[in-house]
């Protein structure tokens, strides 16, 4: 059975899981609210909105010092390692299930990677009054079995989310549900808020 996150919670990945944990999933969604003005306005919503949000999801990598080493996203879809991997972009949040989707192989993930943080960053600019039904999740890579969601709550005038990080602690896994608004259209300009939670 999955746990429903609380913002700031933390949890042992591999026991919520029930056994070691060697392939997670961070699955990311969200739904476009629909867009007010009629079907026209949301087929070519420019004033009244738009039916389409494109979210991005990336996974940013940290080292015991706190230091940058790495940023998984839309435009760098794989980790120098190959120990992380994100599925690609969408540009809508159509369709049911994830949206976005990073691919973790935990046990290949390099001894001086710390920290994964993953975040969310609205692309085109639309702020999160325009978002809802927004996750993350974790899920066990060998079986498909969710182990931990944390829902967002907080809808405003933000245009970026920094969701959770899973880090190290005593050689296992840990999960932090961060769930803190921040700024900005892309990766970049989250970083300064991002290392506040390391």
């Amino acid at each position: 059975m999955a746990i429903n996150l609380q913002k700031g919670q933390k949890i042992s990945l591999s026991k919520e899981a029930g056994s070691s944990l060697n392939k997670v999933i961070m699955g990311l969604g969200w739904d476009a609210k629909k867009a007010s003005g009629g079907m026209l306005g949301g087929l070519f919503g420019r004033g009244g909105g738009s039916d389409s949000i494109d979210l991005d999801a990336s996974c940013v990598l940290f080292d015991a010092d706190n230091k940058l080493i790495e940023t998984v996203y839309f435009g760098h879809l794989k980790s120098r390692d190959g120990s992380i991997v994100h599925t690609g972009d969408n540009r809508t949040g159509a369709g049911d299930g994830d949206d976005e989707q990073i691919k973790v192989e935990l046990n290949k993930i390099p001894a001086n990677v710390k920290s994964l943080v993953f975040t969310v960053n609205s692309y085109t600019g639309q702020t999160f009054e325009s978002v809802e039904n927004a996750y993350c999740r974790i899920v066990d890579g060998s079986n498909n079995q969710e182990i931990a969601r944390y829902t967002l709550s907080s809808q405003g005038s933000h245009t970026a989310q920094i969701m959770a990080k899973v880090y190290r602690h005593n050689d296992e896994w840990k999960m932090h549900a961060i769930g803190e608004n921040g700024s900005g259209r892309t990766i970049e300009n989250l970083l300064p808020q991002i290392t506040t939670h390391l």
